[in-house]
């Protein structure tokens, strides 16, 4: 690899406007979003007395939102019941949980009371995971998901706290946001707030190559493109120009994702969930070929 690198002047001009967030416009409509369902939330005879907390979450909370891909996620969670995770050998008797006297489905159908009475019928789709909440010129577009309190338990009885939600398919999903946003905000501020502008940048990338009908480009989600960049070595930032880091980052990725070996310890933002194992919804592979388009797209050597 040579060690002196001619900067394409062009890319890396793009590359300064992709690294932005959002204009203020689109971030206040991102806002407007959120405080609406907070005031669906506040007004529901049902929901409004017991302990529920509206979350930012996703690229919006984790400010890696990019123009004409702003709509927010946000999670409805309720504390006053929790889903759990024992470890093995130990019972619900060890820890002293108690059975539960509000259900999921309950919970899930007070929210959608809720929203309806606020939004209207016509503006509200209920999906498999979540709600979503159809864009307006005051608002942008929301997707809205009934979340109980996770609890990963340890031996010594103290846990983990984080959020899961019980799909209509019966499928769950377990959810870290409080523990990604904090490990988002510590890499941006290792590598001189490089980490989250290299995400949106390639964020942007993905949206350009999509829109030209790549199909790796549609078959990536921005949460694994954000993972992927969180796992790529801090000194890879260091540079004086977006170009560079984004041609150190894509090839720190390609490398790494050649083999299983090399990215198999590999997690989520949050680090509390392995990135290529499980019941990811992406693999190794696939993940390795958005990257060689990527760098291909990119024109990089």
């Amino acid at each position: 690899m040579n060690t002196q690198i001619v900067i394409n002047t062009e890319w890396e001009n793009v590359f300064s406007l992709w690294a932005k967030p959002p204009a203020q416009t689109e971030q206040d409509r991102c806002e407007n979003a959120v405080k609406a369902v907070r005031n669906a939330i506040a007004a529901s005879t049902k929901l409004k007395y017991k302990n529920i907390k509206v979350i930012s979450q996703g690229s919006y909370r984790n400010n890696t939102n990019v123009k004409n891909d702003s709509d927010v996620d946000l999670g409805v969670l309720c504390e006053e019941t929790f889903f759990f995770n024992l470890p093995n050998g130990y019972t619900r008797e060890n820890f002293s949980i108690g059975s539960a006297t509000y259900s999921y489905e309950e919970f899930k159908n007070d929210i959608q009371q809720a929203l309806v009475t606020y939004f209207g019928a016509n503006a509200v789709n209920r999906g498999n995971k979540a709600f979503n909440i159809h864009e307006t010129s005051y608002h942008v577009d929301a997707d809205v998901a009934p979340f109980f309190e996770h609890r990963r338990y340890n031996t010594h009885g103290s846990y983990l706290p984080g959020m899961e939600l019980l799909a209509d398919d019966g499928q769950r999903i377990i959810n870290w946001p409080e523990q990604h946003y904090q490990n988002g905000v510590t890499k941006n501020e290792a590598t001189s707030k490089r980490f989250k502008s290299v995400v949106r940048i390639l964020k942007k990338l993905a949206n350009h190559m999509e829109e030209e009908k790549t199909e790796i480009a549609k078959q990536t989600p921005g949460f694994l493109i954000e993972c992927l960049v969180w796992n790529v070595s801090n000194n890879n930032f260091d540079n004086d120009s977006y170009y560079e880091d984004v041609r150190n980052c894509l090839a720190f990725l390609f490398n790494n994702t050649l083999t299983e070996d090399k990215c198999s310890e590999w997690g989520e933002v949050s680090e509390l969930k392995y990135l290529f194992r499980g019941s990811q919804k992406w693999t190794r592979q696939q993940a390795h070929n958005f990257i060689d388009a990527a760098w291909n797209r990119v024109g990089l050597k």
